[in-house]
C-alpha cells in the first residue's frame, strides 16, 4: 500500500510503518491487493477537523478523524494497476483527548482511528447496529493482527 503522508503533519517512522501494516491488513481482510492500492493521510487540529466536518458533513463540532473516499465501489476497478482509494484525515488533539478517556496510549488511538478510516475508505459504515457490529469486528481483527489489543 502506498500512503501519502502530508509532509509538515507525518508521524514518526515507526507509526508511519505500523500505518502502513495496518492499511495492508485492512485491503487484505477485502480480499484486495494492497500493492494497487494507495490513499493519504494528513493530521489536523481541532479548528481544522472542526471546520472539515462542518463544511463536508454539516456537523458544527470537532470529530476525531474523517474519510473522504475517492469512489462508492471498487468492483470495477480490477483492471487498473493503481486504485486511489481516498483521504483519511485524522485530528491529532482529539486523539489524545481519547486515549486519556479510554486509558490507553496516543499511539493506539492513532492507528484505531486509521484502521477505522481505511474502512471507511473501503466502503465499511456504522449507520445500523448491523453495520456497527460488522465494521467493529473488521476493525479488531486488524487490531489484534497488528498486536494491538484494547487494555
Amino acid at each position: 500500500m502506498l500512503i501519502y503522508f502530508d509532509e509538515d503533519t507525518a508521524p514518526d517512522m515507526l507509526t508511519q510503518n505500523t500505518m502502513d501494516r495496518a492499511a495492508t491488513l485492512c485491503a487484505e481482510h477485502e480480499d484486495l491487493d494492497p500493492m494497487r492500492l494507495t490513499l493519504s493521510v494528513t493530521f489536523v487540529d481541532k479548528d481544522e477537523i472542526h471546520r472539515l466536518n462542518k463544511q463536508y458533513r454539516g456537523v458544527d463540532r470537532p470529530t476525531d478523524v474523517l474519510s473522504f473516499p475517492q469512489f462508492d465501489s471498487y468492483s470495477y476497478m480490477q483492471t487498473w494497476m493503481e486504485v486511489p482509494l481516498g483521504d483519511v484525515v485524522i485530528c491529532s488533539d482529539k486523539a489524545r483527548e481519547q486515549a486519556e478517556e479510554f486509558g490507553h496510549s496516543y499511539e493506539r488511538e492513532l492507528i484505531y482511528l486509521f484502521v477505522h478510516s481505511v474502512f471507511h475508505l473501503l466502503g465499511y459504515d456504522h449507520e445500523t447496529e448491523d453495520e456497527k457490529a460488522e465494521m467493529r469486528a473488521a476493525e479488531e481483527s486488524v487490531m489484534n493482527k497488528l498486536g494491538i489489543v484494547r487494555a
